[in-house]
């Protein structure tokens, strides 16, 4: 089992899709991390601000870079195959408690309703469940944000709860809807 382990001494793991690279993001991508959260439609259900300095983005790239080297996140770049530009992130963070992944998302709002988050969380699944160990995936969404209850919905999620002011950012408390998909589901499907 990989959870939670150092990742010091093994490279990231780049996932291909049909029409994706999922790839360790860089410093050169700076500039499409900037522009994907300096859009107030990206972050309206995200628990960063909408950034307004290149320094924002150039901190995200190096936290990414960081959890993944200290074995307790991984978050991958979503770059397009045809220009390898980057358009999204997904990844998730290790509960080892829940023998779980905690999954997190974000996608440039131009390249919405595509099917590529659905894409991209597909591999990163698959990934999850034959490579770490982890019999559980969980994501935690903000009631409002329907766009990611039907996504959870497509990929076999299911409505576990509602956390009551679980989430705190941009100064309030937030409810939580609490999706989950296990293991043997995602096999079978």
């Amino acid at each position: 089992m990989l959870i939670n382990q150092d990742f010091s001494s093994i490279s990231f793991p780049c996932l291909e899709t049909k029409r994706l690279w999922l790839r360790q993001a860089t410093q050169e991508d700076t500039e499409a991390v900037f522009a994907m959260f300096s859009d107030p439609k990206v972050t309206q259900f995200h628990d960063l601000d909408t950034f307004t300095h290149l320094d924002e983005a150039i901190g995200v790239i190096e936290r990414w870079i960081s959890g993944f080297e200290s074995g307790h996140r991984i978050r991958w770049g979503i770059a397009r195959k045809q220009d390898n530009c980057l358009i999204g992130s997904c990844g998730f963070r290790w509960d080892t408690e829940a023998n779980a992944a905690v999954i997190g998302y974000e996608l440039a709002s131009q390249f919405w309703r595509q099917g590529i988050m659905s894409e991209a969380l597909h591999a990163i699944l698959q990934y999850e469940f034959e490579r770490t160990g982890a019999q559980f995936a969980i994501a935690e969404i903000m009631l409002e944000n329907i766009a990611s209850r039907r996504l959870l919905e497509k990929l076999g999620f299911r409505s576990q709860r509602v956390l009551k002011k679980h989430g705190f950012w941009k100064g309030e408390r937030h409810d939580l809807e609490q999706f989950m998909l296990t293991r043997a589901k995602f096999t079978a499907g």
